[in-house]
């Protein structure tokens, strides 16, 4: 094919995926989401083009620019950076137009300055030292020891099987494992091998020779290599300014090592028959698949991911844990009985020096037997956030999980669970999560060493075509796709390709060599969402009896009440009030804090009679507000849409006629922090939670709803009850300020 033939090509799959990017998803067939994958498949099987796709991206990236067409620059950029994560033969020039792009675009606000600037670091390493992303990527995703860099990770893939249909599950677990078999330790270390030699020598590398020595190799052989490579790389990448002649150097000696005194012949003078650019592809990552089924499941998963690397070194405070053990935090501080000053103990206590002894005077005012502090940083609070403040972030330079949490230990190992299912697999999620957090409280193990990252694919059953509208077990997702459209694009488009794989029949010959389709997305996701979206979970206390404590739980997408046909057993005993409806709901007193763009407190209380209502912790598409609103305008409410319950109740009104007395149903709508809601006339309610008929909460006569807090330790508790009420209402204000969110990554974050 000419070159004019080819660039031609790419320019209509690159027009081709702008333009789904910019179509609503009605208007399109199931088959979308294709045209990115296609792009990428062209790329891998002919590598050589990869520069002609380069030019036309960083081209339309420019034109984006100048125009101001913001939706398109980011899945641009990720795509850009996708293919150069990829290929080899990138000249020093096309990677200055990309760095320089980066730059301009950190102008721009969040997020396209969040995504420019790991993506510029990136860059700038990658020009001076060629194949350092995916020689990264290759060990962090297949856990390649390796001393220079020992990031680590791992996709953990969990499935509902009470929500997923076995053939679903089988259909994936089936690609997974054909893709998998083929990516053995030794084939991945031949990649980074012959990969880093490509990049770095370009056209003077013989890729043929280069390939089958490789494949001759031994395992000691080629480990030898891999290591030699790596640090080759490893160091340059390490230096503050890394020198591109001194990496080419490292590589020749290690290429002319490997192939001996013919390619030393060839690097001097040069071959006029030139080898085929290889096509090295990039292995999926490690991915295990999980049927949920256990609520401790995620945490244990996570241990048995750290677990096998307890031998690394580690600092004295994290060693004091007990990692192996788990011991909990009351092992962590010893609270003394006495007033502490060592004068003030019993006599004979303790050996006390003499009298007349120098030391005396020192040691009447000595600590002994206090509380035993652990020295923390100064700004580090447990358990805290797992990568951060809530904001559209990430760590950039290295994996998610670099930084320190504790002097001399690394999170180098990276969870990235991802979930398949739809807003009832969301709900058991957040359960886990919030679990996970509480947990991490008591037994501060994971926290320091471990980067989580969450991820979401959503699964829905089939829809009927007659039915218009969104699906109801799919409102997060589609908050997911409104706020980020190559999320709508990218990963929303999954569930009917994953349908139809689930009723092939299964192919059991992993020798044949395919294109896994949905494997290929679900890598790109992992690997270039790196933005996060918080959502705020929900606490509830759920009261069945008044005089007993509350039975808690968490919720994520909704809270779903409906008025129970029977009523209390003491009904029976108290007499019916005149002029009440028997069948039309139930009395009701409801207490919420209104939902201010100022967050001043406002407490509004109402009685009224109701069949039902539904909280909705997900904002919807619209920012209509009727009935009882307190939101003064369309915009305010959007506003506070994210940070706030949007309250839909079902209220019953009583008119009088001619024809006599009639009931009628309203829908009011309101916004608020939270709410509390009790009934008055004996009737019982029933209470439902994310949708999941598992979760259902029956006999209830009061509950209350409100932003679930960060999660504190029995020693933070301690310390709040020995402070004074001054300080103490100071403390439990601060502590209002930091709500439990939870982060799903998305590829952009909130597009504005």
């Amino acid at each position: 094919m000419e070159s004019s033939d080819v660039e031609l090509d790419f320019q209509r799959s690159v027009q081709a995926v702008l333009r789904e990017l910019n179509t609503p998803a009605s208007a399109l067939q199931s088959n979308r989401g294709m045209w990115r994958w296609s792009l990428h498949k062209k790329v891998e099987r002919n590598p050589g083009r990869s520069s002609v796709l380069v030019r036309i991206l960083l081209r339309e990236l420019e034109k984006a620019e100048s125009e101001d067409v913001r939706r398109v620059i980011i899945p641009l950029l990720l795509t850009l950076m996708y293919v150069l994560t990829k290929a080899t033969g990138i000249t020093e020039e096309l990677y200055h137009r990309a760095y320089t792009f980066c730059t301009r675009l950190l102008t721009l606000p969040a997020p396209y300055s969040t995504v420019a600037l790991d993506c510029a670091i990136r860059l700038k390493t990658e020009a001076a030292v060629p194949g350092t992303l995916y020689q990264r990527t290759v060990i962090a995703e297949q856990n390649l020891m390796s001393e220079l860099y020992p990031y680590q990770e791992r996709v953990f893939l969990f499935v509902d099987p009470e929500l997923v249909s076995p053939s679903v599950c089988s259909a994936l677990l089936l690609e997974i494992q054909a893709a998998q078999e083929q990516q053995t330790p030794e084939a991945c270390m031949r990649h980074v091998v012959s990969h880093a030699l490509q990049a770095a020598l370009g056209d003077a590398c013989h890729t043929g020779a280069l390939n089958r020595k490789l494949q001759a190799s031994s395992r000691r052989v080629l480990e030898y290599y891999f290591h030699a490579v790596v640090a080759a790389i490893e160091q340059v990448a390490s230096e503050d300014s890394p020198s591109r002649l001194g990496h080419l150097e490292r590589l020749e000696e290690i290429y002319c090592s490997l192939l001996g005194p013919a390619a030393t012949r060839r690097l001097c003078i040069g071959d006029v028959l030139q080898d085929r650019l290889a096509s090295i592809p990039l292995p999926s990552p490690l991915i295990t698949f999980h049927l949920w089924t256990d609520q401790e499941q995620l945490w244990k998963e996570l241990v048995l991911f750290l677990r096998p690397h307890s031998q690394l070194r580690l600092s004295a405070d994290l060693e004091a844990l007990d990692l192996q053990g788990f011991r909990p935090d009351w092992d962590l501080a010893r609270v003394s009985t006495d007033s502490g000053i060592e004068r003030d103990l019993p006599f004979g206590s303790d050996e006390l020096p003499e009298p007349s002894s120098s030391e005396m005077e020192r040691a009447a005012l000595q600590r002994k037997g206090g509380i035993k502090k652990r020295v923390w940083p100064p700004d580090f609070s447990m358990p805290g956030s797992w990568d951060g403040p809530p904001g559209l972030h990430r760590r950039t330079g290295r994996p998610s999980g670099d930084g320190e949490l504790l002097p001399g230990v690394s999170r180098v190992h990276t969870a990235r669970v991802l979930v398949l299912g739809d807003d009832r697999m969301l709900g058991r999620l957040a359960q886990a999560y919030y679990r996970l957090r509480k947990r991490e409280t008591k037994k501060f193990c994971l926290t320091p060493r471990l980067s989580l990252q969450l991820y979401y694919i959503p699964l829905l059953a089939p829809q009927n075509p007659e039915v218009s509208g969104k699906p109801e077990l799919g409102e997060l997702a589609s908050f997911l796709g409104r706020a980020d459209p190559w999320y709508e694009s990218t990963v929303n488009t999954l569930c009917p390709a994953i349908l139809k794989l689930a009723e092939m029949p299964p192919c059991f010959d992993t020798s044949q060599t395919v294109d896994p389709f949905i494997l290929d997305v679900i890598t790109y996701y992992v690997r270039m969402g790196t933005q996060p979206i918080y959502f705020q979970l929900y606490k509830v206390k759920i009261f069945t009896n008044l005089s007993h404590d509350p039975t808690e739980d968490i919720f994520l997408t909704e809270l779903k009440v409906k008025i129970q046909d029977s009523k209390s057993p003491k009904e029976g005993s108290s007499p019916r009030r005149k002029g009440t409806a028997e069948g039309t709901g139930a009395e009701l007193s409801v207490c919420y804090q209104k939902a201010l763009l100022s967050h001043r407190p406002r407490e509004v209380t109402v009685s009224l009679r109701a069949t039902g209502l539904v909280l909705k912790a997900i904002p919807a598409g619209d920012t209509e507000v009727s009935g009882f609103s307190h939101c003064t305008s369309p915009n305010a409410a959007s506003a506070t849409d994210c940070t706030c319950l949007r309250v839909s109740v079902t209220e019953v009104v009583k008119s009088s006629n001619l024809a006599g007395r009639s009931f009628t149903t309203v829908a009011n709508t309101f916004r608020t922090s939270s709410i509390q809601v009790q009934s008055q006339d004996q009737r019982l309610l029933t209470l439902w939670l994310d949708k999941d008929s598992r979760r259902t909460f029956r006999d209830v006569v009061r509950f209350e709803a409100s932003p679930c807090p960060e999660p504190c330790s029995r020693a933070q508790k301690s310390k709040m009850s020995g402070l004074n009420s001054h300080r103490q209402e100071a403390e439990k204000n601060k502590a209002k300020l930091s709500p439990l969110l939870m982060p799903i990554n998305t590829f952009s974050g909130i597009v504005q």
